[in-house]
């Protein structure tokens, strides 16, 4: 293939309507089976209409955050990149097909970090924060993310970009791909417990980001992968042996949902913080390994 030719094949985009189409579909499908069935039982008697209500909101927000921040930004440089052969999987031709798979597995992998670093930076952590106070977890929860942390990840998904060498295509692949994976992971679905153990040696399953939500930090200092599972495979940072019925879903230190108004998740990257990891009255939770099921790390348990 010449090079204009791949040239023009690279700088596509997926169609809007087939991107929106693949999410809403997806997110309708997964909104049915939670209903019918339930991985984790409800831990609050919130309307759940209120609750999706101000997770969608939250999603409005940021997704405005994005069209006005990284949007202008990223989509422009995927283009040079092409034009100028920028980025690592730039410097030679490749097969079309394959670039692409790299391009996906690469920013799946730098996603990885990012998340890792969310958690870790006391900044980042202060926004990424108003995702795990959600005290069920469910196909909305994937979406529901403060604007303020998509403004600060815009640097960093410009420089995934750029030292990747990612394409228009490849980048829009990868956004819509990962869209639908979190909406997956993130749901509250009870998958056949041998379907998903198959399922969860390739991508990331629901009780396998069940376990990330804990309010046990050492749990959800676990399964930060997106949409493969091997980047926690490479940094032995997967489990996979704790029971769904044994996790509480959120954060310790934010347990009483009346904190959790739609402002009060705004405001609460600016208020005064508290130690997240500790319950407000009753210490710091733990999984003692005699709570656990003998089974081994990574073997899917509940």
């Amino acid at each position: 293939m010449d090079r204009e030719r791949r040239k023009q094949i690279l700088s596509r985009r997926v169609p809007g309507w087939i991107s929106g189409l693949l999410v809403l579909g997806s997110l309708g499908a997964l909104l049915l089976l939670e209903r019918r069935r339930p991985l984790r039982e409800r831990k609050t008697g919130e309307s759940k209409l209120r609750r999706d209500g101000r997770n969608l909101a939250m999603a409005a927000l940021s997704a405005a955050a994005i069209g006005l921040v990284e949007k202008p930004v990223v989509e422009p440089l995927a283009h040079k990149v092409v034009d100028r052969r920028w980025g690592l999987l730039q410097r030679r031709p490749l097969p079309v097909p394959l670039e692409l798979f790299l391009t996906i597995a690469l920013l799946d992998y730098t996603l990885y970090i990012w998340h890792v670093l969310t958690h870790k930076v006391p900044l980042l952590w202060r926004f990424h924060q108003s995702h795990h106070v959600d005290l069920d977890m469910d196909a909305t929860t994937a979406v529901r993310f403060h604007f303020g942390e998509m403004v600060l990840s815009a640097p960093w998904r410009a420089a995934q970009v750029l030292l990747i060498g990612s394409s228009p295509l490849g980048l829009a692949l990868w956004q819509t791909i990962t869209t639908v994976e979190i909406l997956f992971h993130h749901s509250n679905t009870r998958l056949p417990a041998g379907f998903e153990r198959y399922l969860g040696k390739l991508i990331v399953t629901p009780r396998m980001h069940g376990i990330h939500h804990s309010i046990v930090r050492e749990e959800t200092d676990s399964n930060w992968s997106t949409i493969f599972t091997w980047p926690d495979a490479l940094h032995r940072t997967l489990r996979l042996n704790v029971p769904q019925r044994e996790i509480t879903i959120g954060v310790a230190a934010y347990q009483d949902p009346a904190e959790l108004t739609l402002g009060k998740i705004i405001a609460l990257p600016l208020t005064a913080s508290r130690p997240s990891w500790r319950l407000v009255d009753d210490g710091t939770p733990v999984r003692r390994p005699a709570e656990l099921p003998n089974l081994p790390r990574t073997a899917l348990a509940g």
